[in-house]
């Protein structure tokens, strides 16, 4: 295989999956504390209305991170609001949550911009930059190395290498820290942590709030990195395939990293494979875009469906506690 085109598919696999990782590692927090999250779509779609709004109105950078977090941060903390405080029913506060997001950005979006529900296109200032340019350059000139390395690992935006060092981080909080600790058993017995004299209302919050700044982080980063500006529904499922990832991980950062890369390399396959032909045999013809751009979410729904009843969850998963005197 050509390396030009293997160092392609290796730098738009990880393009790609960067919200993915960052929306899964969101999941894989929340979750470990026994808090099921469905709203990961909405908070990932308002956050990124934030950071398109006032990166559009600003134009300053550090403002449009800001504004995204803080909308992330919110989310997170009304859905704690409504399940933990008040033991809501946390699915349907989750859908709930994205319904509002979807709706809220469409007519915000409309009042304030007057193009359709999208922001204007964000000046460079407010764009992530590149890291590591000249080195990839530089590289270009050695075999395979300056292909593969060069131009397949060098050369992203910032949010894409912190997006790669936060799973070993986020694995090494949850299975080697005491707050780690104290987390996972919140998912699996809360009662026992209770008993222990902690909080589980304060550690679920902990868990939500670290969820929504991961959450902001993948929306912001799709306007400030892969797309110029802000368009309704520009998450398009982003947040469902980061939650299958993380079940396909088996709520294991390190698990959930490798299933959005395999949903990223597909993305990254299905844009190469629009207007190649079909062989002479099936037809001829090019290849229907359709059946294309619907691979990621095909193999979202085959994950599911083969690997939900094999994966475990945390025992204390989607259930609402309530201290006994």
């Amino acid at each position: 295989m050509d390396e030009a085109l293997i160092g392609g598919l290796l730098a738009s696999t990880l393009r790609v999956s960067t919200p993915l990782i960052l929306c899964a590692l969101a999941a894989v927090i929340s979750e470990r504390s026994g808090v099921i999250d469905l709203g990961l779509e909405g908070k990932m779609l308002l956050s990124a209305f934030a950071a398109g709004a006032m990166g559009a109105a600003s134009g300053s950078l550090p403002l449009a991170l800001l504004a995204a977090l803080m909308v992330g941060v919110a989310l997170s903390m009304l859905h704690g609001y409504a399940c933990v405080s008040h033991t809501g029913d946390q699915v349907v506060m989750g859908m709930a949550l994205t319904m509002i997001a979807v709706g809220l950005s469409i007519v915000l979006g409309i009042a304030w911009f007057k193009q359709g529900g999208q922001t204007p296109p964000l000046p460079d200032a407010v764009r992530l930059t590149p890291w590591f340019s000249g080195l990839a350059g530089s590289l270009q000139a050695v075999p395979w190395i300056g292909a593969v390395l060069g131009g397949g690992l060098l050369g992203h935006n910032g949010m894409v290498y912190l997006a790669l060092a936060l799973v070993p981080a986020v694995w090494w909080v949850l299975y080697r820290t005491r707050i780690g600790l104290r987390l996972r058993a919140t998912g699996e017995n809360p009662a026992m942590v209770d008993a222990a004299g902690l909080s589980v209302a304060a550690l679920r919050y902990g868990a939500l709030a670290a969820n929504g700044v991961l959450c902001a982080l993948a929306g912001s980063y799709l306007v400030l990195a892969q797309n110029a500006n802000f368009v309704p529904h520009m998450t398009a499922g982003r947040g469902y395939m980061a939650l299958a990832a993380m079940i396909f991980g088996k709520w294991h950062p390190v698990g959930a990293l490798w299933a959005c890369l395999l949903f990223g390399f597909l993305d990254a396959v299905a844009i190469r494979l629009q207007g190649v032909a079909l062989p002479a045999a099936l037809g001829g013809g090019a290849v229907p875009v359709q059946a294309i751009q619907a691979l990621p979410y095909v193999m979202t729904v085959v994950l599911l469906a083969g690997f939900i009843g094999r994966s475990r969850a945390p025992a204390a998963l989607g259930v609402p506690y309530v201290k006994t005197r």
